[in-house]
């Protein structure tokens, strides 16, 4: 017999099975993509089946379908994929990451039950990077039969599924694939790139190896599937009518050879007008019209099957349909000769051959019992089909009675509630209950698209005005990672109704402050919750609003009265121990800000430990904690780096790192931690280890997009690091690309960006350029009452550039800049105070003035900077032996030898 779906794919497989030898060859990179497109009934399916049978002897090959009744249940193509191989307990990850892992990801994958609220919303960024890892780490469990992933029906995969293969393709591009993706789909709509499921079929087409198109079956191979079905007599004219009237769908020919076969049609030119009279009922309303002669009972049933999808179990279609399980079986074998469902199959089933015998129809043939497991239509166009035939109240009906029958079944909320989007909204408070908990489900896993589409419906309903606001609030919070501009929408409206309670309402206002803030919008989050703070009473609610608010002014590039809102912090946290989080939380803003202002570093240490417990954050103020976000433990961090306390910074960031790594958290929140770390690195003089953290910063922050807030601190850190190690055009580079200069983002730069870009300025001889940023960094940090001397060493800088052509006013600012620094009272402060001193001093004061630099450094951790005050005194005395030892020291640091520090004519 001849694979009659696999006429005239010759090239098609030929490119799978070079595909599929490429990856045997060379199983850790040498798989690929490939993309079959085709109009329905074109065989895809059959070429899938082929091609899973190619691989299946030397790969391990996992099959997954799209549905139409799926599309909206997250990661249902993924499950489909994944559950089979890691059912099987070996090709689980070993203890350690990687099985932490999968306990992250198993609720997506439907190995374990979403956590219950009040967990966290899963980050659908973690959950895709842990899928994406999962993949990795299956593949190299799996380098002795490497994995062949088929998925058709593409069109219809959910979104979080593709965007799993999406995300997959394309970071492992580079580097080659250690799996063969292959994916068959109906060709695109008119516009390919449009958001969504068919944008991201587009990108994985463009990332194929070969996007191979399947054609209509010639009027050759028609004729030959009608000799094989029909006998070779088959005649010329027949088999031209053959074609011209299924236009060489391959789906089609099958199904109308097969009746041709049971009619025992005779395949001449005589029979081509009874041939075309077949041919209508074997599509769009003449499958309707097949199915309606069955009998109502048949088509009640085929109308179940349609609305259940792959649920379509024997227990869930009798509730459905309310027929007894003979009955049913009767009309299953009926429609199973008919050819319009068929016994479950895998994944990938072929379409059916003209080969086989036809079913009798005789009515005395006896029944065969109903599967056991789900039956499903033969082909998607009969899906299609029946699906559409069912008239809208009647569908929405039988949508309603299948949400409840999978609930009494014990499906989970978002098993049950996927049928309520098709049901007519009707004022329904129970079906808002379940919208709700199955939104929830989806936020637990990782799917905050298909909660929306959820809680959107549930406001359809409408909820009742007791819950209205509530559910608004769940809208804005399942938006809250995604799409900022709903998030506000939504909480400002919920915030505007009545109906939350005072822990929601000072919830809502803080996620709300939180989108604002990381939308640039710093001061209008600050407002929002300060307004509401004043309206909430005394507690721990108010004083989580009150945090927010002096961090989001503090965070301003530009205040009003940034002296009074220091000073109403300082009154604020006066009397605070750090009792419990949001006296920690106060604290941490506290310390921050202090260290700004140059307060005394001893108390800045004070504060930051008062915010910790036992050195670390406290439980709910970790790092990947969301009540209060990882800002305050970043405050603490940052405020010891510039206190002298590199060391207690750099352990809270290496467990930054830590914690947003085995979170999966690979974004921007890694890039940050990064950042951090090169901030402590830098601070302690290890200039090699800095700089590879920052670029390693760039790189995380470069995958989730451009101009982000952690792209201008981690580029201002790397600029200054490199311009430390004496690669200034490295540096102009950096601020080149990453546009680092005017006009200055709506926040602070870690650290002060104007200061930096000044050094930049005056280490590329620019020094009148250099001295007007340096200027205008000092009239903004002046009127704010921010004197730190490190974190915004423009006096320093200042000094130097102005030093030939205004050394009286040069001198004027070292010596304002060394108060600063005697207030702050650092070691590192202080030697550097000293050192720039020392350039408007006579010889001997200068020597004096170094010596001393040299001696607070020395007992500082910042060995960058004593070895700059050691090459100074060095050059200052002559001593070969100081010069020596100033050049050891900077080839620790990885610095190039500068020069000293020149002085202006006496």
């Amino acid at each position: 017999m001849r694979g009659s779906l696999l006429l005239e794919r010759g090239p098609e497989l030929a490119a799978a099975a070079r595909a599929v030898e490429g990856l045997v060859a060379e199983p850790a990179r040498g798989g690929c993509v490939l993309v079959y497109r085709g109009e329905a009934g074109r065989g895809k399916t059959a070429l899938l089946a082929e091609i899973g049978r190619i691989a299946g002897d030397r790969c391990t090959v996992l099959a997954a379908r799209g549905d139409e009744t799926h599309t909206s249940v997250p990661f249902h193509v993924t499950r489909q994929l994944l559950q089979p191989a890691l059912e099987e307990r070996e090709l689980l990850p070993a203890p350690g990451r990687g099985a932490e892992a999968v306990d992250r990801i198993a609720p997506a994958l439907g190995l374990a039950p979403p956590p219950p609220p009040p967990a966290a919303p899963a980050d659908p960024q973690v959950v895709r990077g842990g899928l994406v890892r999962l993949l990795d780490g299956l593949a190299a469990r799996l380098r002795d039969r490497p994995p062949v992933l088929l998925v058709d029906d593409a069109q219809w995969a959910d979104a979080e599924s593709l965007a799993w293969l999406d995300a997959y393709t394309r970071t492992r591009q580079g580097g080659g694939l250690p799996v063969l993706v292959v994916l068959a789909h109906r060709p695109p709509p008119p516009e390919p790139h449009a958001p969504g499921a068919p944008a991201t079929l587009a990108a994985l087409g463009d990332r194929a190896v070969l996007t191979l198109g399947l054609d209509a079956l010639t009027p050759e191979a028609t004729a030959v599937l009608a000799r094989d079905a029909l006998g070779g007599h088959a005649d010329e004219p027949f088999c031209h009518a053959l074609w011209t009237v299924t236009s060489g769908n391959a789906y089609e020919t099958v199904e109308l050879l097969a009746k041709a076969r049971e009619r025992q049609v005779d395949p001449v030119a005589g029979s081509v007008a009874l041939l075309r009279e077949l041919g209508t009922g074997a599509r769009g309303g003449g499958l309707v019209a097949r199915l309606q002669a069955l009998g109502a009972g048949p088509t009640r049933l085929a109308r179940a099957i349609a609305v259940l999808g792959p649920d379509s179990t024997p227990q869930l279609l009798r509730a459905l349909t309310g027929m007894a399980g003979t009955e049913l079986a009767a009309h299953t074998d009926r429609l199973r000769r008919a050819r319009i469902v068929t016994a479950p199959g895998s994944p990938v089933t072929p379409a059916p051959s003209p080969h086989a015998d036809p079913a009798p129809t005789a009515p005395t043939q006896p029944a065969r019992p109903t599967p056991a497991g789900p039956l499903e239509f033969t082909h998607p166009l009969i899906a299609t089909a029946v699906y559409g035939s069912v008239p809208a109240a009647t569908r929405s009906a039988l949508h309603g009675r299948a949400a409840r029958a999978l609930a009494e079944a014990g499906h989970g909320p978002a098993a049950a509630a996927r049928h309520l989007l098709a049901v007519q909204p009707a004022d329904d408070e129970d079906a808002v209950r379940r919208l709700r908990a199955a939104a929830a489900e989806h936020l637990a896993v990782g799917a905050p698209d298909a909660a929306r589409r959820y809680l959107d419906r549930a406001l359809a309903e409408p909820p009742g005005p007791d819950t209205y606001a509530v559910v608004l609030y769940e809208l804005g919070c399942a938006s809250l990672l995604t799409a900022p501009a709903a998030t506000v929408r939504h909480l400002r409206s919920a915030l505007d109704l009545p109906g939350l309670d005072d822990t929601l309402r000072v919830d809502a206002t803080y996620r709300l402050a939180q989108v604002l803030a990381h939308s640039n919008q710093l001061g209008e989050a600050a407002g929002t919750v300060a307004a509401e703070a004043v309206r909430t009473p005394p507690g721990t609610g108010r004083r989580r609003l009150q945090a927010a608010h002096f961090m989001y002014e503090g965070f301003q590039a530009a205040e009003e009265d940034g002296p009074g809102r220091s000073r109403r912090l300082a009154e604020l946290t006066g009397r605070l121990t750090g009792a419990d989080n949001p006296e920690r939380a106060l604290l941490a803003v506290r310390a921050f800000d202090a260290m700004l202002r140059g307060e005394p570093a001893a108390e800045v240490v004070r504060l930051c430990d008062s915010a910790l417990v036992d050195g670390a954050p406290a439980r709910g103020l970790g790092w990947t904690d969301t009540t209060w976000g990882f800002e305050i433990p970043a405050l603490t961090g940052i405020a010891y780096a510039f206190a002298d306390r590199p060391d207690r910074a750099r352990a809270l960031f290496d467990e930054a790192v830590r914690a947003f790594e085995i979170s999966g958290w690979s974004g921007a929140h890694l890039a940050f931690a990064h950042t951090l770390l090169g901030l402590a690195h830098r601070r302690r003089g290890d200039l090699p280890r800095a700089q590879h953290h920052l670029e390693e910063g760039l790189r995380l922050a470069d995958r989730v997009g451009r101009g982000l807030p952690v792209h201008w601190d981690t580029a201002c850190l790397l600029v200054d690091t490199l311009l430390a190690r004496g690669r200034t055009a490295e540096a102009r580079d950096v601020a080149d690309h990453y546009a680092f200069g005017p006009p200055w983002p709506g926040a602070i730069v870690l650290p002060d960006g104007p200061s930096v870009l000044g050094r930049l300025l005056l280490a590329e001889g620019r020094h009148e350029e250099a001295a007007h940023t340096l200027e205008a960094a000092a009239e903004a940090l002046t009127a704010r009452g921010r004197h730190h001397v490190l974190w915004a060493p423009w006096p320093f800088d200042l000094a130097r550039a102005l030093a030939t052509t205004d050394p009286d006013r040069a001198a004027r600012v070292a010596t304002e800049a060394r108060a600063h620094a005697e207030r702050l009272g650092t070691p590192t402060a202080r030697g550097e105070a000293l050192r720039c001193l020392a350039l408007f001093a006579t010889p001997a004061e200068s020597r004096r003035l170094l010596t001393r630099a040299v001696a607070h450094l020395a007992e500082s951790p910042s060995r960058y900077e004593e070895c700059r005050a050691r090459l100074d005194l060095a050059h200052a005395t002559g001593s070969a032996t100081a010069l020596a030892e100033a050049t050891a020291l900077a080839t620790t640091c990885g610095a190039v030898t500068a020069r000293a520090s020149t002085h202006p004519p006496e």
